[in-house]
């Protein structure tokens, strides 16, 4: 059990470095790919909230109903 806390406790380390060096990391190009991630990820996202607004309030509020009914609220 040792070993499995010891051999978790390193692979968390080893993330964690690995993110922080990915975070601190200001190459131009790095910047310039997140931009470009972003911008996709508003663009797709804007394309299926319009394209799909009707469907996504039916969803969410049969949802919402589904919790009232179960909760009793």
């Amino acid at each position: 059990m040792r070993k499995i806390i010891r051999k978790g406790k390193a692979m968390a380390g080893k993330f964690a470095y690995n993110v922080r060096r990915v975070v601190m990391n200001n190459e131009g190009d790095q910047i310039t790919g997140w931009l470009i991630v972003i911008l996709l990820v508003v663009v797709v996202g804007a394309f299926f909230l319009n394209t799909y607004q009707s469907t996504i309030t039916e969803i969410w509020e049969a949802i919402v109903d589904k919790i009232y009914d179960t909760f009793g609220i």
